[in-house]
């Protein structure tokens, strides 16, 4: 499974423990033709996620060819959490992947694939092993 986080600011003190604020996370999703599967995806990750913490969904569009793009413009319209890159062409997963992590802005970072195989059920157990864990990578 390819789903794993990793602290990008410091959230934490010197002490390991995160400070008296709410835990922002961006949730990173390359997405190459999956319009269907997108707002199936945005409500199981928000049904999912604990509810003491901030979150951004930053899909990337990595060029599709089907009503991705459009999908994404309507849905960010009702979700003020849902951000999006469209990329001009298809670069890959890893390009598409790469973008969406240098735009994330949270102090930690999980990346998914836009296809539903990463489970949005273990976003809470992984979230609270970085939390109590003083985990870097997840």
């Amino acid at each position: 499974m390819f789903i794993f986080a990793f602290s990008k600011s410091l959230a934490r003190k010197e002490s390991g423990k995160f400070e008296n604020r709410k835990t922002f996370i961006s949730i990173v999703i390359p997405s190459f033709n999956e319009a269907e599967n997108i707002p199936l995806l945005i409500r199981e990750i928000t049904n999912c996620l604990p509810v003491d913490i901030e979150f951004e969904l930053l899909f990337v569009d990595d060029g599709s060819t089907d009503d991705t793009a459009l999908e994404l413009k309507e849905q960010a319209k009702r979700n003020p959490r849902l951000k999006y890159l469209l990329l001009s062409k298809n670069f890959g997963h890893q390009h598409a992947l790469k973008a969406g992590l240098d735009y994330a802005r949270g102090d930690a970072v999980i990346c998914m694939d836009g296809d539903l195989q990463h489970p949005p059920s273990l976003l809470s157990v992984m979230i609270e092993k970085w939390r109590t864990e003083n985990y870097d990578v997840v």
